[in-house]
């Protein structure tokens, strides 16, 4: 009997010292996704708050759903640049500096865009296309003379006119359009990573 007892302490011992350890090691939880709602007829995202900024890089994570596809009503308007993510920067206006990654549905494909304003000029440039559903990870990263677009293992570079050191100015949310405003509903999915 008095064997069991002395089992019974060490099982109970060893249980606790697992739920000890269990608990210090506990993952944190991932941050969620933010959806961002660009209703039918409309150019602005539901959720379109000035936010500052002042960063040497932006991190984020986009996911699509089939809202994402669309067709225009102009043939022509379906190859403008819908703006996903990014920011103004020379601590102006985003018409005359900024840097985003864009968005287009064409020829059946869903695409990334290096989409910038310098000096109220704009620059574009295909970066890849990308899946419906896929968790797709997104970077502008910013040096003196040039914005470094990056989407997974895909890289464009565009030239930088802005003078500040770091971008400095306000998050730009996503945007339908051109000319155009959303056919439909669309959802976008946007998760900000460190």
């Amino acid at each position: 009997m008095k064997n069991l007892f002395i089992l019974s302490i060490c099982i109970c011992g060893l249980l606790s010292g697992c739920n000890k350890a269990s608990e210090e090691f506990s993952v944190a939880a991932e941050p969620s996704f933010k959806t961002y709602l660009i209703k039918t007829g409309e150019h602005y995202s539901d959720q379109n708050l000035f936010s500052e900024l002042e960063t040497s890089v932006l991190k984020f994570v986009v996911k699509f759903d089939s809202s994402a596809i669309y067709s225009t009503v102009l043939a022509e308007n379906q190859y403008d640049i819908n703006k996903l993510y990014g920011f103004s920067d020379n601590d102006a206006n985003h018409h005359q500096y900024s840097a985003r990654i864009g968005w287009g549905c064409s020829e059946n494909e869903l695409r990334l865009y290096a989409y910038v304003y310098n000096e109220g000029v704009i620059t574009s440039k295909e970066i890849t296309s990308v899946l419906v559903g896929s968790e797709i990870q997104c970077s502008i990263v910013v040096s003196s003379a040039s914005y470094i677009f990056k989407v997974d293992n895909y890289t464009e570079v565009l030239p930088r006119a802005a003078t500040t050191v770091k971008a400095k100015g306000y998050r730009l949310y996503p945007y339908f359009g051109g000319d155009e405003t959303a056919p439909h509903d669309i959802s976008v999915m946007i998760r900000e990573e460190n």
